[in-house]
């Protein structure tokens, strides 16, 4: 067998010289790593911070016992928890093909573009969706949010191709330390400017809460701004005898087909992309009910958990920077590893937490993990999928992200019901966690490596295979 995987190697260098020669930019990766920093800015106000909170609280009116029109926040949560999933389905669905697509058309660049051009778009109609008009502002976030998760498979996609093997791990650590700093930068921004001030700028109206969804317009100039860099210094990749339209949609289809007749031989990624399917959940429940649990059940104020999260951003940027480079060092397998202990020591303190001090210390370790444990993740994906197929694979990256994003809430919402206390609830978390790492300990890292491909890009990775052949 392993003699197969030697020979195997030395053709795909003879085949793929040319990719050999790829020079590696700081000037590309720092336009990759600010496409992070713009982009952030998307989901720490839409739809984490600011203006999810503001929706499910004022843009849904309903009748009082007086027959006036007041906000239901129970309807607003509801809607907006729908739109939430329906953005996973599309995502789920679409990924795969449109990351076949952007490979096979060598497209991808374009593609990030007009993406990106959806969601500053769909960010700027949220502005004009006034209290009452939910359903207008549920279509334009729909279409933003939709667009902002098929451009992170686009983006995400770069990663392989910019940095050489042995640095890919600081790299996407960079992107994602990057993208905290400019969530949190665009976020002070929108409450100095916007959100606190008793005039906010330009005059927007604090009574009508038009100044809050001004942070829509904030967003939309921050992310069409800052991401220039990517397209100005990002190249779009090369395809020989691009096909038709109608040829490239059905060699899509077909390379779909293919990939799942030959998944087999990507054993390594299937067990990383199943793993992530429960420890992501876990994580995507604790961000999402984290504030919430804190104030329903230790009494956080709402401007306590404002500073909590400002404060776990922080940590979690300063851990996926910092724990970039012991990825580099070690393997990405063993830092999401790491992060899942981490995160499941929190999680347990979270839930046994009876003083908010024991929960800030939760927090802080949340945070710590969060970045290394979503860098390293797409760090290790980038070591394992073939030269070719990056959008491709990075597609069913995005699918396994959300495929099963439901499950974690609807069993917090069980268990909180069953057990009549939130604690119950977010103790789910701990169990997602836990599979989540007892699938990911049977990945083989340098398995997942070798058959790649990837030794015509990075040297090291050719030496490593001569030695295996030699041991043979």
């Amino acid at each position: 067998m392993k003699q197969r995987l030697y020979l195997r190697a030395i053709h795909r260098a003879l085949m793929e010289t040319p990719h050999a020669q790829r020079q590696y930019s700081r000037k590309v990766v720092f336009g990759w790593s600010m496409y992070d920093f713009a982009n952030s800015a998307f989901t720490t106000l839409v739809v984490t911070f600011v203006y999810g909170t503001y929706f499910t609280g004022y843009m849904v009116l309903a009748p009082d016992a007086s027959g006036m029109l007041v906000p239901d926040p129970e309807a607003g949560t509801v809607l907006w928890s729908r739109a939430v999933a329906l953005t996973a389905i599309l995502v789920a669905l679409l990924s795969p093909f449109l990351g076949a697509l952007a490979d096979r058309g060598g497209v991808r660049k374009r593609f990030l573009l007009t993406t990106t051009i959806l969601c500053v778009a769909g960010t700027v109609g949220l502005f004009f969706a006034e209290p009452g008009q939910a359903m207008r502002a549920l279509v334009w976030f729909v279409i933003a949010n939709v667009a902002f998760e098929m451009g992170m498979v686009f983006y995400n996609a770069y990663l392989p191709d910019i940095t050489p093997q042995s640095q890919i791990g600081r790299v996407s650590g960079y992107g994602w330390a990057l993208g905290y700093v400019g969530g949190l930068l665009c976020l002070v921004a929108a409450l100095v400017f916007l959100v606190m001030p008793e005039t906010p700028v330009f005059g927007f109206d604090k009574a009508t809460g038009e100044n809050v969804r001004a942070t829509n317009l904030l967003v939309a100039g921050w992310f069409a701004l800052f991401s220039i860099p990517a397209f100005l210094f990002l190249k779009e990749v090369h395809v020989e005898n691009k096909p038709s339209t109608i040829q490239l949609v059905r060699s899509s289809f077909s390379r779909l087909v293919e990939t799942g007749r030959e998944i087999r031989r990507y054993g390594q990624i299937v067990r990383l992309l199943v793993a992530r399917l429960f420890y992501n959940d876990g994580l995507v429940t604790l961000i999402a009910f984290g504030g919430i649990y804190a104030l329903g059940t230790l009494g956080f104020t709402l401007q306590e958990v404002l500073i909590f999260g400002i404060v776990l951003n922080v940590m979690a940027g300063l851990g996926a920077f910092t724990l970039g480079f012991l990825d580099d060092r070690i393997g990405g397998r063993k830092v999401i590893l790491i992060s899942l202990v981490l995160l499941t020591v929190a999680a347990i303190m979270a839930v046994l937490a009876t003083d908010k001090t024991v929960f800030w210390i939760s927090g802080i370790l949340v945070g710590l993990a969060i970045g290394p444990n979503q860098a390293s993740s797409r760090s290790l994906l980038g070591r394992f999928v073939p030269d070719d197929k990056e959008a491709e694979f990075y597609g069913f990256f995005a699918f396994s992200g959300k495929a099963t994003a439901f499950i974690g809430p609807f069993m917090l919402g069980v268990l909180t019901a069953a057990f009549h206390t939130q604690r119950a609830g977010i103790s789910v978390v701990i169990v997602l966690f836990i599979i989540g790492a007892a699938i990911l300990w049977k990945v083989d890292e340098a398995e997942g490596i070798r058959l790649s491909g990837r030794e015509a890009i990075d040297p090291s990775i050719s030496a490593e295979l001569r030695d295996l052949g030699n041991s043979t």
